[in-house]
């Protein structure tokens, strides 16, 4: 079967794409195509192809259509009889090309739009932690009992996924979007309005699941326009946006927190949200290509079913003895992709399945997931940790202590531009290598950044210390995760090509599951150990993981060549 994120073909440029009337050779009386050369293997067929039914025309012949198949012209245009219509116009496909073939514009437009709800989905992650206290105050909870709202927010992030990744390659991203998009909005309203702890949580959690798709799957958007090369741009502005979003959300709430209340953060969500969406609602373009090969072909079978309606029949077609031979064929096409299809349930079996089978026997996928999870889980812990230390040690107010905060949107900031020129700066000096492992170069350097931002962080939240100081570390620490939340997408992309999905699938549950539990502990963690020790501890986990990328640079090939699932890539 098809996995959710297999990769497509490459494209060329497509005949009839415009829509505009084709032109017309007059010594044939035919459709005579922009390129005279017919692809060969799309037009191969057995006698299973045939359509039992004869027609005056003869049998149906069914092809397989790709976005390199040239389409063949009319055998006829003319009418062969009196009083006969003239023959239907042909489709515009050119809404059916490949995106891989869009244009720079397009394609930009689309990840920026993409980008752009990524970071509102970060922020509905953030923003919750500054109306705790008020929640504790009307639902008599624990501060730990209402911070559970991150948990279950985060475990319908990371689970949703695993389900919906095959009803995006089924139907398209586009339909996914939307009604995911319509869920996170409903859900933010919820939020606003409920009454009780319990639908607080209820709310939350299908908030995170409506939320995900935004999440998650602009890394398959990126695949479906992008081909490998090129994706480093898209994916660190994808990953700049997450973590942007992750810091601005507690400074705006914090804001709204102290001068309203808990309830307005939510309703501005629901605000902005809503707009976001009826922008993806009536901008966003669908990019699975599969799934618009299929459109392309369903177009053009109807088309073909008009013309003989009209009574026009055939289409010229290379005989299978020779190419500079013709036939006339009544044909209609069809696409391999839906053939290789499974049915959804067992699809969404294997997409709950695979994830973790990878996770267990993948030594790559396991430790890339345990280093990128703990360096999210670290981002959480920010939402906790930094109103407790500024507004313990610097008497800073609820907004005061958010707007902290700040310091991880323009580091996030800086980290994305980094990220985007030192690649062509490398590549200008061919210093990055055509292997995955060539990605993990200035990740090897620039993730050291947070476990020195977190050991920085600890010692540095003292009150005789400036207040800029722990700032900064906060800051540095930004940029490490950023560091490593992009190698991880890149790494696990080039590496396991048509099972990537799974394997993002499989970090991406294990960073929610991980981020979501980390701010219950934070508070206790910060106390009982001190806020140097707590953060010597969390920085001397993170210290060791910054081994992985550098055992990878050394020995990932030999690593990769064990796999079952990675060496399919290398033959």
């Amino acid at each position: 079967m098809a996995d959710p994120e297999i990769a497509l073909p490459r494209t060329s440029s497509q005949i009839l794409s415009s829509g505009d009337n084709p032109e017309i050779n007059p010594r044939t009386d035919r459709l005579y195509p922009q390129k005279a050369e017919l692809e060969k293997d799309s037009v191969k067929y057995d006698s299973e192809d045939r359509d039992e039914t004869s027609d005056d025309g003869g049998d149906i012949v069914h092809h397989y259509l790709t976005f390199e198949t040239e389409l063949p012209p009319p055998s006829t245009i003319h009418p062969s009889i009196s009083n006969q219509s003239p023959p239907p116009e042909p489709p515009n496909l050119k809404k059916y090309a490949s995106p891989f073939e869009w244009s720079s514009s397009h394609k930009r437009f689309i990840i920026w739009l993409s980008c752009a709800a990524t970071a509102l989905t970060a922020f509905s992650a953030g923003s919750y932690s500054p109306g705790v206290d008020q929640m504790i105050a009307e639902w008599h909870v624990s501060d730990v009992a209402a911070l559970v709202g991150i948990t279950t927010f985060t475990a319908g992030f990371g689970i949703a996924p695993m389900v919906l990744a095959p009803f995006s390659e089924i139907n398209g991203r586009y339909p996914v979007f939307l009604v995911s998009g319509v869920l996170f909005v409903v859900c933010q309203l919820c939020c606003g309005v409920t009454r009780s702890y319990a639908g607080m949580l209820l709310a939350r959690f299908f908030l995170g699941v409506g939320g995900s798709t935004f999440s998650t799957m602009v890394g398959g958007v990126v695949s479906d326009i992008y081909h490998t090369e090129d994706r480093n741009t898209p994916m660190a502005l994808f990953s700049g946006a997450a973590l942007f979003g992750t810091g601005l959300g507690p400074l705006v709430a914090g804001f709204v927190a102290q001068n309203t209340t808990w309830r307005w953060i939510f309703y501005l969500q629901t605000i902005t949200c809503g707009v976001m969406i009826a922008f993806v609602c009536v901008f966003f373009t669908e990019t699975r290509g599969s799934v618009l090969l299929s459109r392309k072909a369903k177009a053009l079978n109807k088309w073909y079913e008009a013309r003989e309606a009209a009574g026009y029949y055939g289409f010229e077609m290379p005989s299978s003895s020779a190419d500079t031979e013709k036939i006339s064929q009544r044909i209609r096409w069809k696409v391999k992709a839906d053939e290789e299809r499974s049915s959804i349930g067992k699809m969404i079996g294997i997409s709950l399945y695979r994830p973790f089978h990878l996770l267990l026997t993948e030594p790559v996928v396991f430790w890339f997931s345990l280093w990128v999870a703990f360096s999210w889980a670290v981002l959480y812990l920010t939402l906790a940790a930094i109103p407790l230390v500024f507004r313990d040690k610097h008497n800073f107010s609820l907004q005061q202590a958010n707007a902290v905060f700040g310091s991880m949107c323009i580091c996030s900031i800086l980290a994305t531009i980094l990220s985007i020129y030192q690649e062509k700066l490398a590549k200008r000096h061919g210093k990055i290598a055509s292997t995955p492992e060539g990605r993990l170069y200035f990740s090897c350097v620039e993730s050291a950044l947070m476990p020195i931002g977190l050991f920085m962080f600890g010692w540095t939240a003292v009150s005789s210390i400036h207040w800029m100081v722990p700032t900064i570390a906060i800051g540095l620490a930004t940029i490490g995760i950023f560091s490593v939340y992009l190698a991880v997408f890149n790494y696990l992309a080039d590496t396991y090509h048509r099972y990537a999905s799974s394997a993002l699938a499989a970090q991406s549950f294990c960073r929610n599951i991980l981020g979501g539990v980390f701010p219950l502990i934070t508070t206790q963690m910060y106390r009982k150990l001190t806020y140097g020790g707590a953060s010597s501890l969390l920085g001397g986990v993170g210290a060791l993981l910054t081994l992985v990328p550098w055992i990878l640079v050394f020995y990932g090939p030999r690593i990769r060549a064990r796999s079952r699932f990675a060496s399919e890539i290398m033959e």
